[in-house]
């Protein structure tokens, strides 16, 4: 059975699940669906087409699925879609899509997103990332699965952000960031792959010593990036895992940061 604590206000053309625990003073419009287990807060505003998944925990004053910040945006009925398992702390907005993209603003599974954070419209963001405070992304960008944001990073819209990636904090990131790798510093620049963090997840010593191998031909051999992707492509003939940089690469659309 679910918990509403009696302030808040829910439409009733909003779906609550079970066993959902909502606090105080929040507002839950039309059209909101919210999944088993998940936990609110309170002083948040969940609006529009929004759908959330299971288990998810919401902190205090955060906006998720209100009307975007283009100014193009006129009214058109987009979405947010949230799967489960999120962590979304205080202050994050959440705002919806546009029809000139995909139209729904996405996060996956098992995220961490902490403070102050701001996913732009038609993000898509995968599962297992980390954004840390103040986490800023413009409109249509891409996060992969597990890459890790630093605190008061700054996303130009399109960028890409390929998974297992680390962005350090306070950094202004207008090109995309090739998958596993590392990059922060003023001015921004590729600082290598993000060992530890692979290590963490499971991946061997060899898998790691490729994709060293596979960063030091992309980033530090003076090849042009098509003669890099060509060397890579015979990497991956033994390294599986380099396969992950050579798709990205065949996607980048605003140049790769190196």
């Amino acid at each position: 059975m679910s918990q509403v604590h009696p302030t808040t206000v829910i439409d009733p053309a909003a779906s609550i699940g079970a066993n959902v625990e909502i606090g105080p003073y929040n507002v839950i419009d039309a059209g909101v669906v919210i999944g088993d287990g998940t936990r609110i807060g309170s002083h948040n505003l969940i609006t529009g087409r929004t759908t959330i998944g299971k288990a998810n925990r919401i902190f205090h004053f955060c906006s998720i699925g209100e009307a975007n910040q283009d100014k193009k945006y006129r009214g058109e009925p987009t979405a947010v879609e949230i799967g489960d398992g999120n962590t979304i702390r205080e202050y994050t907005s959440i705002n919806r899509g546009t029809v000139q993209d995909v139209g729904v603003t996405r996060v996956g599974n098992d995220n961490w997103i902490m403070a102050y954070t701001h996913i732009a419209h038609d993000c898509q963001v995968g599962s297992q990332t980390v954004f840390a405070n103040g986490a800023t992304l413009a409109g249509h960008v891409h996060v992969g699965h597990w890459a890790v944001l630093g605190g008061h990073s700054a996303f130009h819209q399109f960028v890409k952000v390929g998974a297992h990636a680390m962005v350090g904090g306070g950094s202004i990131v207008l090109q995309d960031v090739v998958p596993y790798v590392t990059v922060g510093g003023s001015p921004i620049a590729a600082h290598g792959i993000n060992a530890e963090g692979l290590r963490r997840r499971g991946f061997t010593d060899a898998a790691i010593a490729a994709l060293k191998r596979a960063y030091r031909t992309l980033f530090k051999s003076g090849l042009t990036v098509a003669e890099a992707r060509a060397e890579l492509e015979k990497l991956a003939a033994e390294a599986p895992e380099v396969r992950l940089m050579i798709d990205f690469l065949d996607t980048a659309k605003r140049g790769i940061l190196r």
